[in-house]
């Protein structure tokens, strides 16, 4: 293996998971703290990574060292060359491993990524990028077999629903779960409903397409749901930027662009652009205008102590789903 490794993408959960792999690989557990360095690219100097790469390990073999960040601090051709020598000459006696959160686009050309292909025995790279919507029912179920559990294909997708393509969050929700089964049983649907803390993104999402669909009793119950988690004028904040989004993403749509063209022009996670795609598609332009009106004629009135913000919601329910 390589003394050096770069690690990059933007699943965060990822690889914190790896890093921590990374630790754990140290025999004795009482040294691996002497034998460890955590440096930070933006704040640390040159002497620190020096002292940090090239200190013997204490009854080890290696030395890990660890350093986020880089492009923060490398930032022009000529410290990025001088820093591509360095890394190209790390010892025998360290491990040297370097991530780095990035898109997908942002990796293809990423100065390291560059330096690695033409570098394949000096550095090595790991991709960790999120999962697709679709694909996010078979990660948790492995996610689940990770952490020495089972769950029933529709309890999987009922999470994936619910988290999207946050996978810290499911991975939270998971271990929640299998502690609430006690390992004892597979998860189910119901245990889902019973345990999960519903995102509030994925909340307003659902509560938007309950209003879609005229569905007052649910949109009602979504509202108190997320009333209890939510400050209610936070809430409100995120129900009209929805909306907002709602109306952009139907210009979007209008002029023959799809989610894709959403996600870059609004500068939102393709997840939050599928999403938003897919309900602008049930409501015409002229519509979530008037429905934007409404919202701002709600938000005078709230702001002028004519009506609370709460009651504002249930009215703005009955009269877009309560018909």
């Amino acid at each position: 293996m390589s003394n050096v490794i770069f690690l990059y993408g933007n699943d965060e959960f990822a690889i914190t998971r790896r890093l921590k792999d990374f630790e754990s690989d140290f025999s004795d557990p009482t040294t691996a703290g002497m034998n460890t360095a955590h440096l930070e690219a933006r704040t640390m100097s040159e002497d620190e990574l020096n002292n940090a790469v090239n200190a013997m390990p204490f009854l080890a073999s290696k030395r890990l060292v660890i350093i986020s960040n880089p492009s923060a601090k490398y930032s022009n051709p000529a410290t990025r060359k001088k820093f591509e020598e360095y890394i190209g000459n790390v010892p025998d006696s360290a491990r040297l491993v370097i991530h780095e959160l990035m898109e997908p686009k942002e990796a293809e050309k990423h100065w390291l990524m560059k330096w690695a292909g033409k570098n394949t025995t000096a550095i090595k790279t790991q991709a960790f990028m999120l999962p697709k919507q679709r694909d996010m029912t078979g990660w948790i179920v492995n996610e689940v077999k990770k952490q020495d559990g089972k769950i029933d294909p529709a309890a999987a997708s009922k999470l994936a629903e619910m988290v999207g393509v946050d996978t810290r969050q499911a991975g939270m929700e998971i271990a929640k779960l299998l502690a609430y089964v006690n390992w004892a049983r597979p998860v189910q649907g119901s245990d889902v409903e019973a345990v999960c803390i519903v995102t509030s993104q994925q909340s307003v999402f659902d509560f938007v397409d309950a209003l879609s669909q005229g569905n007052a009793k649910s949109a009602q119950k979504l509202l108190h749901r997320l009333l209890e988690n939510e400050d209610s004028f936070s809430l409100w904040g995120m129900v009209v930027r929805q909306f907002r989004l709602l109306i952009q993403a139907r210009e979007i749509l209008d002029g023959r662009g799809n989610k894709d063209d959403v996600a870059r022009a609004l500068g939102v996670h393709p997840y939050v652009a599928e999403k938003t795609t897919g309900q602008a598609g049930r409501f015409s332009i002229e519509a979530l205008e008037n429905i934007y009106h409404r919202l701002l004629n709600i938000d005078e009135r709230v702001k002028r102590s004519q009506i609370t913000l709460d009651l504002a919601l249930d009215t703005l329910i009955v009269e877009l789903a309560g018909k």
